[in-house]
């Protein structure tokens, strides 16, 4: 008998301005993605003020899910997935963010993928707002800092919501929200970069503007729930963090609460707002340690505790340590930085592999939280290369995702309400983080290279026959 609940969700995970491409087609507008430029593990990716002729923009084109929906998504059926995680690019739908009337195009082409969808038994699930703000918005208002945006985004929500009532159920509002407590976050999420050119790690912070940003989304976020709640009560309405496991690299005490203290602000700043209605414990003393000053308008506290989710998603890639000794500090990976954990591997870009971290993280979350859980992003990037017979024989990959999955059953095994799981980049596409091709997480392979040539032909690689295998027997059949 399976572990795992029989009507588990299996899938994968996508986003809009990293595999759709057509950027300014059918009356899209740019995004803050469609003004980042490529990069990679290297060479940092650049936010340019103005769209350069000498450089190249991978979400311009990406892999062309625009056009290739139909195919993409029979390949997805052919898979078994019964969910499908992707967004919803706001500047198909309001291309400034500032519009009264949505644009038709837009709204009418995610009928297509939803119908499609549909045909083939797929449970779409719907990130609202996945790193593609309008770049109107930041040179107007300064993103997130801005009130105002609230209303924008209301604006959007209750387009489509109602366009897609019924279409969609599961529906997420922020992807990673909790990355705007962290520098890049200012350009990925918040989007309170007005007049910045240059790197995107780069940007010099301003930890107010970001703070307050925050605040703003948190607010919206719950404004959309409630208002979802309340017009469609078939809908279930998730948030999305970005999970962070981190281990005191010492058992010397101040690295132990260096590691709490991190801990607290990445993973349950947000996430005890959005699941428990209110700021925890400890942000007041941050606030006061960091010269914060939040805004917070008559009326925030109860829209913020009206407007919690109804199941909590995260990603979960990789872990890090914590140390306050600085002869050992060191950078592994380009999301969280720590010195190397010498009981674990890491990847081609220097993110940890372990698997038992998300069997950690998935305890924790519950303990403390107590709702369904889905891990919505989790996956290997690598440097996939054809072999001589033209094919691509991923073993790495499927060595991950088999170390991760038996974790996630584990973690069902203790008691964790488990309802799904959507490996990210389950075609290859643009890297968040990097902006380059080459590291790729698919199961489908796409010729499409970080010079921007290639046919955009999809293949399957042998994670692709494997994935199909796990998904058939509910998680039970993991060989090779």
């Amino acid at each position: 008998m399976s572990v795992l609940r029989k009507d588990f969700l299996w899938g994968g995970a996508t986003a809009a301005n990293q595999f759709e491409g057509a950027w300014n087609v059918d009356g899209k507008g740019p995004s803050v993605s469609d003004m980042c430029t490529n990069g990679s593990h290297t060479v940092p990716k650049w936010v340019t003020a103005a769209i350069r002729p000498d450089r190249l923009y991978p979400s311009h084109e990406a892999i062309d899910f625009y056009h290739h929906y139909e195919e993409d998504i029979a390949l997805f059926a052919e898979m078994g997935f019964n969910v499908f995680r992707l967004s919803i690019n706001w500047t198909r739908i309001y291309p400034t963010g500032m519009e009264e009337e949505p644009n038709e195009a837009g709204l009418a082409f995610y009928d297509r993928v939803f119908d499609c969808c549909k045909r083939h038994g797929i449970e779409p699930l719907v990130t609202l707002s996945h790193y593609e703000l309008p770049f109107a918005l930041v040179e107007k208002y300064n993103g997130w800092e801005s009130r105002d945006l609230i209303d924008c985004f209301m604006r959007y929500c209750r387009t489509v919501f109602e366009r897609y009532r019924d279409k969609v159920r599961y529906w997420l509002t922020f992807n990673e929200i909790n990355i705007g407590t962290l520098p890049f976050g200012a350009v990925l999420s918040t989007g309170t970069f007005r007049g910045y050119e240059g790197p995107v790690h780069g940007l010099p912070d301003n930890k107010q503007s970001r703070f307050q940003a925050l605040h703003h989304m948190l607010v919206a976020s719950a404004l959309c729930v409630k208002y979802a709640h309340e017009h469609y009560p078939r809908f279930r309405m998730g948030n999305m963090i970005a999970y962070s496991v981190g281990y005191p690299l010492t058992p010397d005490p101040d690295d132990i609460l260096a590691n709490q203290r991190d801990t607290n602000l990445m993973n349950w700043y947000c996430g005890d707002v959005q699941v428990r209605g209110a700021y925890p414990h400890f942000a007041k003393r941050y606030w006061e340690d960091n010269g914060l000053h939040i805004q917070q308008e008559p009326g925030d506290a109860e829209i913020l505790r009206e407007g919690t989710v109804d199941f909590y998603t995260f990603s979960y890639y990789s872990s890090h340590c914590v140390t306050t000794h600085k002869e050992a500090m060191g950078g592994t990976g380009n999301l969280m930085f720590g010195p190397k954990n010498p009981y674990l591997k890491a990847s081609d870009w220097g993110w940890t592999i372990d698997p038992k971290g998300l069997r950690y993280a998935l305890n924790e979350i519950y303990a403390r939280y107590g709702i369904p859980l889905m891990i919505v992003e989790n996956g290997l990037g690598a440097f996939d290369q054809k072999d001589a017979d033209g094919k691509i024989h991923d073993s790495y990959r499927i060595g991950y995702l088999r170390a991760h999955i038996e974790q996630m059953k584990e973690a069902v095994r203790d008691g964790v309400d488990l309802m799904g799981y959507t490996p990210w980049g389950c075609i290859d596409l643009v890297s968040a983080s990097t902006g380059e091709m080459a590291k790729r997480y698919g199961f489908i392979y796409v010729n499409k290279f970080d010079d921007g040539t290639g046919d955009l032909t999809r293949e399957r690689k042998d994670s692709f026959y494997w994935y199909k295998k796990v998904i058939a027997s509910n998680g039970d059949d993991l060989g090779d």
